[in-house]
Formats: structure tokens, C-alpha cells, sequence
């Protein structure tokens, strides 16, 4: 319990939207945000060299096994939403989970607020969203060409959608982890923040984390699979266009066969 008392004094001193800042070239930044985001990425990265080091064709060990469930999980989620198993959003919906995962858990550790989870920072869940819609665009393009990928945006309810869509995507990370450290503050400071009511909303805490971390990498690849699935001729039918001349031509084939074969019949 000295683990979860050591945090009490400074949890009672959180200030919301509060960062510690430095300026650079006349930007102001939020220096708690960029290392807790700077370790997160560090932490992932030693965790796939030191996973890679320790893969085996045999008995897996248990942190294998935890990654194979992991990376099955987003492969069938991928398989679901685009029909197959993309080379670059699998391991990008893996690389968000984990990350967002592990710096989501940076709440329950008792840093002083100097290792805050970077989620709490709206600019930091921008960056993400950002960085998920631009190559959910790109490889919408890339995918579908110019005249498909930009046919829909004739539509002002399709391109208001799409405008909307990386606040929706950045908002609700932001809303829910930063909510998560006001409450965290405010049961700080009441009577009953005992011991074991620590141990129970620290526990509830990483669960809301985790949850998060879920629901924007699902999102994430849901979006790729958007991409293509909503830029058909048709509103309604997603069929690939190589399929449709396949069949149409097959199509004109027994035609012709037919009015052939209707002289000699």
C-alpha cells in the first residue's frame, strides 16, 4: 500500500490542463506530454527488439503468446473490414494499441505528474488522429485512384464527415483519460480515498486505459476499410471494379454465344 499512498499527496495537486511548457523557435510545448510520449515510444520499441530476440517455431512463451493473440486479433479485424491482411495497417494498428496502452498506464504509477499519460493532452490525441487520418487518405487514394476517391466528396454530408472525424477520433481518447485524472484528483481529496478504495480505482483506471487503447485502434482500422468500402460507383455495392468487368465481359461472352447458338438451334 506504501506504493499507492506515496501518490496521494501529489494526486491532491492536480491542476487541470495544467503542463509544464519550454518555448522553441517561438513555439510554446508541453515538456510533460513529449516525455511521457518519448518514453511510451521508447518503452514499445525495446519491447518488439526484445520480443524479436525471443521468438521461437517451438514452445512460445507467454509473451509471445500474448503478442500472437494481439497481432491475430488486429490481422482478423483488418481481414473483416478490407477483405485482406494489409501489410501497413495491421502493424499500425498494433503499434497504436500498444502504445496508447502503455502510456494510458502511466496514471497509476506516482510520478509527481511528471510522467502524466500524454492522452490527458488534447494536442497530443490530435497528433494521433492526425496522423491516422492522413494515411487512411492516402491509402484510400492510393487504393482507388483520383476519380473514385474524390467522387464522393461531391457530397456535402460526406465531406462534412470527413472533417469531423479526427476530432471525434481525438476528442473521445482525450475526454475519457483526462476525465480519468479529474476524478482521480477530486476522490484524492475526499475522506473516503482510503487504501483499498486506491487499490480498486487504480485497477479501474488501467481498465478504462485499456479500453481506449482498444477502441481507437479498432476505429482505426475501421476507417482504413471505410476508405474503400464507401467510394464505390455504386453507394451500395462495394464489388471492386476489376470483378465487375470480369463479369460483365463473361456476361457478354454467353450473349454472343447464345445468339450464335439461336440460328442453329
Amino acid at each position: 500500500m506504501s506504493f499507492l499512498s506515496a501518490g496521494l499527496a501529489a494526486e491532491t495537486e492536480i491542476e487541470a490542463g495544467h503542463h509544464p511548457t519550454f518555448t522553441l523557435f517561438g513555439l510554446t510545448f508541453n515538456s510533460d506530454t513529449i516525455t511521457s510520449t518519448v518514453v511510451g515510444a521508447v518503452i514499445v520499441i525495446i519491447f518488439g527488439f526484445l520480443l524479436r530476440s525471443q521468438v521461437t517455431d517451438g514452445v512460445p512463451g507467454k509473451v509471445q503468446l500474448l503478442w500472437e493473440m494481439l497481432v491475430e486479433w488486429v490481422q482478423g479485424l483488418t481481414l473483416s473490414s478490407l477483405g485482406r491482411i494489409n501489410p501497413f495497417v495491421v502493424p499500425l494498428g498494433v503499434a497504436l494499441f500498444l502504445f496508447i496502452l502503455i502510456t494510458n498506464w502511466f496514471e497509476v504509477i506516482p510520478t509527481d505528474h511528471k510522467l502524466p499519460p500524454p492522452a490527458a493532452d488534447v494536442n497530443m490525441t490530435y497528433g494521433l488522429a492526425l496522423v491516422v487520418i492522413i494515411s487512411v487518405h492516402i491509402f484510400g487514394f492510393r487504393e482507388l485512384g483520383p476519380r473514385k476517391y474524390f467522387k464522393p466528396f461531391i457530397s456535402p454530408l460526406h465531406l462534412i464527415e470527413e472533417i469531423v472525424k479526427p476530432f471525434s477520433l481525438a476528442l473521445r481518447l482525450f475526454g475519457n483519460i483526462f476525465a480519468g485524472g479529474i476524478i482521480l484528483s477530486l476522490l484524492a481529496l475526499a475522506a473516503v480515498y482510503t487504501a483499498p478504495f486506491a487499490v480498486v480505482w487504480k485497477l479501474f483506471g488501467m481498465a478504462i486505459g485499456g479500453i481506449q487503447a482498444f477502441i481507437f485502434a479498432l476505429l482505426t482500422i475501421l476507417y482504413f476499410g471505410f476508405a474503400v468500402s464507401g467510394h464505390g460507383d455504386d453507394e451500395h455495392d462495394d464489388e471492386p471494379k476489376e470483378n465487375k468487368k470480369k463479369k460483365k465481359a463473361k456476361k457478354s461472352a454467353n450473349d454472343s454465344a447464345e445468339q450464335v447458338a439461336a440460328p442453329a438451334a
